[in-house]
Order: structure tokens, then sequence, then C-alpha cells
């Protein structure tokens, strides 16, 4: 499926009263779909585009009343991830009659004015806190128009917009229909080499990094904040080469400032839900918070190529 071809995003949520998603109090919207796989995604549910079925054996409470309903039969507790997704045909037939909401749809179609009108209710305190709303995923670029008019009628309201990318999408329809109703970019810069790239995330960085590259001269150009930002992800973009390389790169464009993104190993137990494969569930290293030794290493790295780290 081409990005022409994937006109509406579904909504995964809308999260109010964030402080970690730019300046200020802000109000994230989250897309479901990615044109990366990345192996340590924080959010798994938001990679594929379709709805899902998410399955949490915490708030089961194995009444059956899921297994009675499902035509194809394809709940069981033998079932590794209890739904067998070849079977599934997403008819949420279960998601409907499951009394403890252990089974749940990923993903849902909302309007623009939907959007729009939950997020007016926090405008005060967007005025207040100089803060606004940020588009997340999941990947916001995979839905060029839809995007382009959210991003127009929060202008209309006098909203500052901040946009999280993985970098990934035709520059020329990104610069034509959402960049003019941009204030803020944030965009992931997580692997320099392209085969390591490719490796860990599914796709080379080529286009990626070309992208920064224009984004990065247009902005500078209009006064627009685009901040670079790495997630440090264990032993694959928190190793000493990672990291220097993605200083060298910002050092040729005469950048001094990017962030860095702490590792968060939460995302293994949202895995299991909605039935992904995780490589790296036993991996004592991938399922354990870093100590702060890891992010100074990488901040001192930064220092020494004259680049300060942001906070995002």
């Amino acid at each position: 499926m081409t990005q022409d071809e994937i006109k509406s995003p579904l909504i995964l949520e809308i999260k109010g009263n964030s402080l970690d998603d730019g300046p200020g109090i802000r109000s994230v919207v989250f897309y479901k779909g990615c044109p990366l796989s990345c192996v340590w995604c924080h959010n798994p549910e938001s990679k594929k585009v379709p709805a899902e079925i998410s399955f949490d054996p915490k708030n089961c409470i194995d009444c059956g009343t899921c297994r009675e309903v499902c035509p194809q039969k394809a709940l069981s507790r033998s079932n590794r991830f209890y739904i067998d997704r070849n079977k599934c045909d997403l008819c949420f037939l279960c998601v409907d009659a499951c009394p403890s909401g252990a089974l749940e749809k990923v993903g849902r179609t909302m309007s623009v004015d939907e959007i729009v009108k939950i997020i007016l209710r926090d405008k005060p305190f967007f005025d207040t806190s100089g803060g606004g709303v940020t588009l997340s995923g999941g990947e916001p670029t995979l839905f060029m128009d839809f995007t382009s008019s959210l991003l127009k009628s929060l202008k209309q309201n006098g909203i500052h917009t901040l946009l999280e990318t993985c970098g990934l999408f035709d520059i020329h329809k990104f610069m034509d229909k959402i960049y003019p109703y941009l204030d803020v970019i944030y965009c992931d810069i997580k692997i320099i080499d392209s085969t390591a790239h490719k490796k860990y995330c599914g796709v080379s960085n080529e286009k990626i990094l070309d992208n920064f590259i224009q984004l990065h001269r247009q902005a500078s150009l209009d006064g627009k904040t685009l901040l670079a930002r790495t997630p440090l992800i264990p032993e694959i973009t928190d190793t000493e080469s990672n990291i220097r390389g993605i200083a060298a790169f910002l050092n040729k464009l005469k950048i001094n400032e990017a962030a860095l993104l702490a590792y968060n190993p939460l995302w293994h137990e949202k895995s299991d839900k909605v039935g992904v494969e995780d490589p790296y569930k036993n991996n004592k290293t991938m399922t354990s918070f870093r100590d702060n030794s890891v992010v100074e290493r990488c901040r001192a790295i930064f220092a020494d190529a004259g680049i300060t780290e942001a906070k995002s």
C-alpha cells in the first residue's frame, strides 16, 4: 500500500495533559500505521494501518463469552497470544461481548472535526502554558491529506502545532501539505548506518537523512524549530559508533542542539497484547531500565562534538 492509497488514519488515542511531547501542556494525537518496523517499537500497536484486537490477560476473567461468540473459533487458551490472528477476521464480536475489557479494538475512525472538538476543551491549558497539540504515532505523514486538514483546523483555532515523525515521507508533498501548518518538527535520527537501519527498522535511511537535510535548510530560513531526536536503545542505537556518527552528521549541518531519549522497556508487554513476536522478550538488557550513565555517556559524545542536549 502506497502513501497515496492511504487516505484516513485510525486514531489510537488522544492523550491530554502531556508534559513530555513538546513545550507546555499538550494534547497528543496518536495515529495508527507506520512505514518503519523498528524492533524496539514503543508503540507496537501503532505499526499496522488497519484495526486490530488487543488482548490483556491481566483483565481476563476467563468467562468464555468471547470464545462462544467467535464465528471463526480463533480464540483459545492454547493459542500463544490467545487470538489466532490467521483465523481472526476482525469482526470484533468478541470485543463487544467481553465483560471485563480484556479484549479491545485498537484504532478508531475519527473525523477532523471530532478530533478538534476534543482538543479545544484543553485550549485554555495550551494558552496559559505555551502548549498545544502534538501529532504522533505511528506516523502522521502516512496520511498527508488528513493531517493537512487537521493542522489547518488547529491553526485556524490558534493552536501551536508539533509533529513527531520518523522522517520517511515524500518531501515535496510534505512541504506542500503539512510543513506550512507546523510550528515545531521532531524528527528521529535513530541509526546513522544505512545497513544497520534496515536491519533494525525495516528500511534504509537514505531518504530519511535527505529529508532531514532539506527540512533543516527550509526551517532555518523560516525560523521554525527542527529537532533531531535519537532514542537510546541498548546495544543498537546507544553504541559509541552510532552516537558519534549522528553527531558528525549534525555537525556537517552546523546543528548544535539535539535530543537523546532515555530507554523505556515497557513496550514488551504491549507487543504480547497485539500478538507481535518480541525477539527481545528474554533479553535482560532489553527488558530492564538503563541507569543514567548511558545517557551521560551519549551526552558527553554529543558535547565533544559541540552539540548540547535539548529537552523534547
